[in-house]
Order: structure tokens, then sequence, then C-alpha cells
């Protein structure tokens, strides 16, 4: 394990690392089936796109951004995030992309997931964690719920993704209903 900030099962997250920033993980925001829900895949990725991404998350004050790395091989997977932090409303915005497909439906997403939630009501003392996703995402679907994510609504056809609009279901769970 290579600087853990947070430890799991098959997983741990660090910082994303200058080294990270190798063709595998560009090539993740160029497959559009790893980006068929997020908006990563609208513009080309390639290496200063990606260096630029980079240095505004190692400056940023309202982001936390970590690599999910697994556990023995220390190969890094997919980025999660609490991101939109805001200390005074005390929420933030959970997002997560697992690149490495062959980790897909393997528990790393709820796993990962236990982590940041912990993390944020812990130790950043958030009020309230939230998270939005297609209405046809069936995965991150799942995994809110499973995450204990209470969905609060839907703004019709707020998304516009491969040439039809979609619904987009917003989710949230706040700290008296997460149990560590």
């Amino acid at each position: 394990m290579r600087n853990p900030f947070l430890i799991g099962e098959q997983i741990y997250l660090r910082t994303i690392e200058p080294n990270d920033l190798n063709e595998e993980y560009i090539s993740w925001f160029n497959d559009p089936e790893v980006c068929r829900f997020n908006d990563h895949h609208r513009f080309p990725m390639y290496r200063e796109r990606l260096e630029d991404y980079y240095d505004s998350v190692i400056k940023s004050n309202s982001a936390i951004v970590l690599a999910i790395i697994t556990q023995g091989t220390d190969e890094h997977i997919g980025n999660v995030s609490l991101q939109g932090i805001d200390l005074v409303n005390r929420s933030a915005e959970f997002a997560l992309i697992i690149g490495n497909k062959f980790w897909w439906g393997k528990g790393v997403g709820r796993e990962v997931g236990r982590l940041m939630l912990q993390h944020g009501f812990e130790n950043l003392h958030l009020h309230r964690i939230y998270c939005g996703t297609a209405s046809d995402n069936e995965g991150m679907k799942k995994l809110a719920l499973a995450l204990g994510f209470i969905e609060e609504g839907k703004a019709r056809e707020a998304l516009f993704k491969n040439g039809e609009y979609r619904n987009l279901l917003t989710y949230s769970i706040l700290e008296h209903e997460f149990s560590f």
C-alpha cells in the first residue's frame, strides 16, 4: 500500500499522484461505455487536459478526489470524490467512476461509498451528502439505495446524452441515516 488515506477490504483510497496520469487513466474518459452516464465523454481526453484536471484537484478547497487502488496489486481502477463541499451548509456531492471494467459488479462501489460517507460524516462533519444520476443508470441507482441514500426527486429531461433527453434522479443521505 502506497500512501493510503482510507482503507477498505479489497481496495484503499489515496490521493491521485502524477504517475497515475497514464494512458490507461486517459482511456477511461475516452471509453463511451465507462462514460455512458457521466459528462466526461463530451470532449476527448488527452494528457494536457488530464494534467489540468489533476492540478485543479490538488488545489481544490471544495473537493476530495481520491484514487481507488486495489490491495495487493496497487492498481488504480477508478476515482471517488466528495465535491462541492459546503462547510457552511455541511453538504457535499458524492461521485464515482470505476474505469477498469474488470471491477464492475464486484462490490467496489459499495465499499468505496461506505468509506467516503463515513469520512464525510465523521471527519468533515457533513450533515447531507447527495448524488444524482440518469434515470436509466441502474448500477448507480442500486448503489445509492444500498448505501442508504433516499431518492429525493426527479429533474425531468435534465440530461442530454446519446441523442436523447433523460431524467436526472437525485438522492441524499443525512448524517443520522448513515450507520457506521
